[in-house]
């Protein structure tokens, strides 16, 4: 006799499992929708809708808990977990449809969700000319920072000057101004910038993100002229020679507009297109992708929270043209989190899934490794390594990394072991 667990990531897992065992069709199909079960949180929901959902799911021979807040007439909102099948969750919604228009908004969201369990068509990430599909492999977007003081010391500007044009060095330096620079010192930043970038092409890189402004905590704003300054020439001229996307890490509107124009392909705004929405309207006017990240204090639950914010930045991009294969998400690794809420997102990113798209995860060199490891920021890529395949077996489909060729070795074998490939 053997006895084990088995552990299926959607219904197309527990079918293949139930057909090992039993033949007839319809019979898997609705043992298939039996097998899995699903404990679904429903945030903010009034009392009143909060009491028929449980009564619904109950009437299923399912479970329900409504938050102990209800007890108090004074709360407007409440949450209620469900607990139950596929196939139980499924009754809970046909009966709630029938009684009213926001229970119907419920089953809505609940049906969106659900679908997460099904293994669905080929989805793709459009972005420009470029279409890359979701599932297939791990892909790597390559940092490309073109500012003086990036926080793990690889900005391109760091000990650029006009009496300095010799060499352009990872170190860090002073505030240089792009503007101020010569037209020799921009045609050297600019050669740099590209041969950094073909050699990160060359060992493995999917994507390239050009930054013109470091976001690490405590720095130097510049403005947008600046900024564009610093990425433009460098876009222009990676377009042309690099088969790749290439993304731009801004929030700003102008600078957006004008890469866009020279021919970027994503613009990746750490500010999950909150701060300025029109972004998300020109990247439609492109045909670009977008990648929205989380940047907000967190209040209650982590991935509460995260979710709620980033269902605003789609629906900002889904009303401004975009379409759902123009978006990414990014839970926004070591932004307005400490290293407890870093963590418990890197355990529970698989509940991102729940969004619908794809996830990019932004771990590498970052304080959260540092504080672990007691290690600088050049001693860190073991650290990321272990954060990107655990990012893979969660079930992230992009990460952002300094180091190319080690994290595209790490994806690969992560890839193989858990995606099958």
């Amino acid at each position: 006799m053997n006895v084990r667990l088995v552990y299926p990531k959607n219904l197309s897992d527990v079918t293949e499992e139930i057909s090992k065992i039993e033949s007839n069709v319809n019979a898997i199909q609705l043992l298939a929708s039996k097998a899995v079960h699903i404990c679904m949180l429903i945030e903010s929901v009034s009392y009143l809708d909060a009491k028929a959902i449980a009564q619904a799911i109950l009437s299923c021979h399912g479970e329900a808990v409504i938050s102990k807040e209800s007890a108090n007439c004074l709360v407007a909102k409440v949450n209620v977990l469900i607990m139950g099948n596929f196939d139980q969750i499924n009754k809970m919604c046909m009966s709630l449809r029938l009684q009213s228009e926001t229970l119907v908004d419920v089953c809505f969201e609940v049906d969106r969700v659900l679908k997460m369990f099904e293994k669905r068509e080929k989805s793709y990430y459009c972005c420009g000319k470029y279409k890359l599909e979701i599932g297939k492999k791990t892909y790597i977007m390559g940092i490309l920072n073109v500012t003086n003081d990036s926080f793990s010391g690889d900005g391109l500007l760091a000990g650029v000057s006009n009496t300095s044009r010799n060499k352009v060095t990872g170190g860090l330096s002073s505030e240089v101004s792009c503007r101020s620079c010569s037209v020799k010192d921009k045609e050297i930043i600019i050669d740099a910038a590209c041969r950094q970038a073909e050699i990160m092409v060359a060992n493995g890189a999917d994507i390239i993100d050009v930054g013109g402004e470091s976001t690490r905590p405590g720095h130097t704003p510049v403005d947008a002229k600046e900024e564009l300054d610093r990425v433009l020439g460098v876009v222009e001229k990676l377009v042309k020679t690099l088969n790749v996307p290439i993304s731009v890490d801004t929030s700003k509107l102008y600078v957006a507009e004008n890469v866009l124009k020279a021919g970027a392909h994503i613009i990746n705004d750490v500010h999950g297109l909150i701060k300025e929405p029109k972004i998300a309207e020109v990247a439609a006017s492109y045909g670009a992708g977008v990648v929205a990240m989380h940047n907000a204090p967190i209040h209650g639950d982590v991935i509460g929270c995260i979710t709620k914010f980033l269902r605003k930045s789609v629906d900002i991009a889904l009303n401004a043209g975009l379409k759902h294969e123009n978006i990414i998400l990014d839970p926004g690794i070591g932004f307005e989190k400490n290293v407890e809420q870093n963590l418990e997102v890197m355990r529970r990113l698989d509940e991102l899934k729940c969004l619908g798209y794809p996830i990019l995860l932004g771990t590498s060199r970052k304080y959260m490794l540092g504080h672990i490891l007691g290690l600088p920021v050049d001693e860190r890529i073991e650290g990321t390594a272990a954060t990107v395949t655990l990012g893979i077996a969660k079930g992230i489909d992009f990460t952002r990394v300094h180091d190319v060729k080690e994290m595209c070795k790490v994806a690969k074998t992560s890839d193989a072991m858990i995606r099958g490939l």
